[in-house]
């Protein structure tokens, strides 16, 4: 059975609409008993137990929790194709979808911050020789799924733990601005011994572009002639990541 006809199968009328509850109404029994099955089925069974779907669809509870919401589940995972997608879209986007309002983005955009905090915990002020497979985890959940380029500088100490990760600048979807003497500068600021860049192609593609090489030589040109080093450019894809220090480039 395909994804689509088993969906259509399931969206019997009872489920069509997002009616809300009358405040003080006690909520139909489909509603309280299908929230309490999904939350029983996450504690027992863990995120995945459940389709992105069904995750969503907790997630809403808190934003809606008088209104049935695993058509807006559906419609949302429709529109954005899976669960990360729609935490990572954009707020004016989110809104195009019939049935998100303030509270819902507001929900959606909590979730993913907190995804980016707790990616963000493993790594800062680690060493990264012990971290590294949290630092590539950190970078796909900040990078992997935005619409447009975005370049981050990570700046490390002289025992390679990481003190900072801030934002250079946001580009297009195929292009971001960067400024090697405002790279070196602000880590000189931060007196750091060494960096580490981190863009992504929202493409899906990591493979990196002649600029992307021409770039990464400027950056690690200037701040070798202040003794700082360029470990690696880490260039985030969909689903993988390309290091040039890996592939040769640096």
């Amino acid at each position: 059975m395909s994804r689509d006809s088993a969906f259509q199968d399931t969206a019997l009328p009872l489920f069509a609409g997002m009616t809300p509850i009358e405040p003080g109404a006690k909520l139909p029994s489909y509603i309280k008993d299908h929230r309490k099955r999904l939350r029983r089925r996450f504690r027992d069974g863990g995120p995945d137990a459940l389709p992105d779907y069904e995750l969503l669809e907790l997630v809403l509870f808190q934003a809606l929790p008088r209104q049935d919401v695993k058509p807006l589940a559906r419609r949302l995972i429709d529109r954005f194709g899976d669960f990360n997608h729609v935490m990572a879209a954009k707020p004016a986007r989110l809104l195009e979808v019939d049935g998100v309002g303030d509270a819902v983005v507001t929900e959606l955009k909590i979730v993913e911050a907190a995804a980016h905090r707790m990616a963000q915990g493993r790594v800062l002020n680690r060493p990264l020789v012990s971290s590294w497979d949290a630092l590539l985890a950190y970078c796909q959940t900040a990078l992997a799924n935005q619409t447009t380029e975005h370049f981050r500088v990570l700046y490390l100490d002289n025992k390679n733990t990481l003190i900072a990760d801030e934002p250079q600048s946001k580009g297009t979807v195929d292009h971001v601005p960067v400024y090697p003497r405002e790279v070196v500068k602000r880590a000189l600021e931060l007196d750091a011994s060494a960096l580490i860049l981190v863009h992504n192609h929202p493409s899906g593609d990591p493979t990196p572009s002649a600029q992307d090489v021409t770039m990464t030589t400027a950056i690690r040109d200037a701040a070798e002639v202040l003794g700082i080093r360029l470990h690696d450019h880490l260039v985030i894809g969909k689903s993988r990541e390309v290091s040039f220090r890996a592939e040769g480039f640096l």
